[in-house]
């Protein structure tokens, strides 16, 4: 695979790779392990490291001075892009749009960071707003201005930023086989699209036929495959990978969405107190948490009947939990005995 784009490094080490032991007896199913990406280098951590490796190396090989990003008001991706431009000495502004949510200047998480990193501008655009517009606007002020402008896509959501997990997947594979284990399936958030459709670009080329499912946190299962399987194919020839990636080969679940974007479920929440009280893992509620229940929820229905080994990749979102702190609280703690006591 040809993989000689520029990039920067923002971790220097590879991400452990860890079985959750406790879990695993818990759930009676597969032993399911935890890549720890939730630990990867920009202030935070999270997926979004991996692909902005990338996008920020080509945005200063184009002579940028200033990065343009877009995201929810808890947004991971705009928290790291604004790590990455203080790391490179860029300026950074933000469109924050109010998905389901309300953008209060004084929040905790990610919105308290957002200040805390000193972004330059942030701009708050109701929920639907064409924000690829919006960046558009805020680059045209910059020409005007004289600067140079560098529009990060959402989420680190293109073919471009994808190939940090086209490199995530040959990682995950090395780690796998000096553990002496071999992994039957992969599980990831899916919500911009670049981190899973990097996976399934990387497992696939590497010819290792370990499939990967999403579990979605924004979009019904058909728009989300596409838009997946989209990223796949241009992905796929920046690798210089000949042959045809199927379009089965990127499949979703929808069913532990809930009502939407960065809205929990009480699955969610079980599974956020079950992580944090089983393996002292901390999941956010709205990407991890969704996941880890799509993961049980998956396991309790047979989905990884016959599989011995279950990769959930753990991609980041911690400081979105010091935001929802009392909601997370105010759902029952018991729900881990009561696990324990039904198996």
């Amino acid at each position: 695979m040809n993989l000689t784009y520029p990039r920067r490094v923002y971790t220097e080490f590879v991400t452990p790779l860890q079985h959750l032991k406790k879990l695993s007896s818990m759930l009676g199913g597969p032993n399911i392990f935890v890549k720890r990406d939730d630990l990867l280098g920009l202030t935070g951590g999270g997926n979004k490291t991996r692909k902005l490796e990338f996008l920020v190396a080509d945005a200063l090989k184009q002579g940028a001075d200033t990065l343009i990003t877009t995201g929810g008001v808890q947004s991971n991706h705009c928290r790291m892009t604004l790590a990455a431009a203080v790391k490179e000495g860029l300026k950074c502004r933000l469109i924050i749009e109010e998905r389901n949510h309300k953008y209060n200047p004084q929040d905790n998480g990610n919105v308290f960071l957002f200040n805390l990193l000193g972004a330059e501008q942030i701009k708050v655009v109701p929920d639907g707003t064409d924000v690829a517009k919006e960046m558009e606007i805020v680059n045209e002020e910059l020409k005007k201005d004289g600067r140079k402008g560098y529009i990060v896509a959402e989420g680190g959501g293109n073919d471009l930023g994808a190939l940090g997990y086209v490199n995530g997947a040959q990682e995950i594979l090395k780690q796998a086989s000096e553990m002496g284990i071999s992994l039957d399936h992969i599980v990831t958030p899916s919500g911009s699209g670049g981190t899973h459709a990097g996976l399934v670009t990387g497992f696939y080329a590497s010819g290792s036929g370990i499939p990967v499912t999403g579990i979605n946190v924004r979009r019904k299962k058909a728009a989300q495959e596409e838009k997946v399987y989209n990223i796949v194919k241009l992905a796929r020839q920046r690798i210089d990978f000949n042959e045809e990636i199927p379009r089965e080969a990127v499949k979703c679940f929808d069913e532990y969405l809930g009502p939407g974007y960065a809205i929990p479920t009480d699955k969610t929440f079980e599974a956020i107190h079950l992580l944090a009280q089983t393996e002292g893992l901390l999941l956010d509620p709205v990407y991890t948490g969704k996941t880890m229940a799509g993961i049980i929820g998956l396991v309790e229905k047979g989905y990884f009947e016959g599989q011995k080994n279950v990769l959930f990749l753990h991609t980041g979102g911690t400081p979105c939990i010091y935001a929802n702190t009392s909601t997370i609280l105010e759902h029952n703690h018991s729900y881990v005995e009561t696990l324990v006591e039904s198996r």
